[in-house]
């Protein structure tokens, strides 16, 4: 039995918390670099437009990845933290996994069904013989009438 949870175990998981962990990164990247560099062609007085403007687009680009990061990681150390709290299984003793292993599923629903519904009597009763000559209508087919008649096929 192993010792981790599972989510350790979870791919998913740490897809999660490897992409929250580059678009911190990236959008780190991508704020710092925009916003120093704007900020020395402005201290220079060469910045044009397009290093003002469009550096200022970049910047938000940036901030708004480091931001979506953080966030994804926030939700993969709460997923963590609650499949730690909430484990999936019970966990089970060996008498209990040999005594659950012995009686077959089946025969809990019958033990879960007798206890629940009341007893049916299954005793059947005899038909006399006088009684069976003539058709009853209930096991009749509605192709074999009674009375053979060729409108009622």
């Amino acid at each position: 039995m192993s010792v981790h949870p599972r989510i350790v175990r979870s791919i998913p998981f740490w897809i999660l918390v490897a992409g929250s962990v580059a678009a911190i990164g990236g959008g780190t990247y991508i704020l710092v670099e925009k916003l120093s560099n704007m900020e020395a062609t402005i201290l220079d007085n060469t910045a044009t437009g397009v290093d003002v403007y469009v550096g200022q687009i970049w910047g938000v680009f940036g901030g708004i990845l480091l931001g979506a990061g953080v966030v994804g990681l926030a939700l993969a150390l709460a997923t963590a933290a609650l499949s730690s709290v909430f484990p999936r299984e019970p966990r089970r003793t060996a008498g209990e996994q040999d005594r659950h292993a012995a009686v077959p599923a089946s025969e809990h629903v019958i033990s879960e069904r007798a206890a629940s519904e009341p007893a049916v009597s299954t005793e059947t009763t005899a038909v006399s013989a006088a009684d069976t000559t003539a058709p009853d209508p209930a096991t009749t087919s509605t192709l074999e009438s009674p009375s053979n008649d060729p409108q009622q096929r």
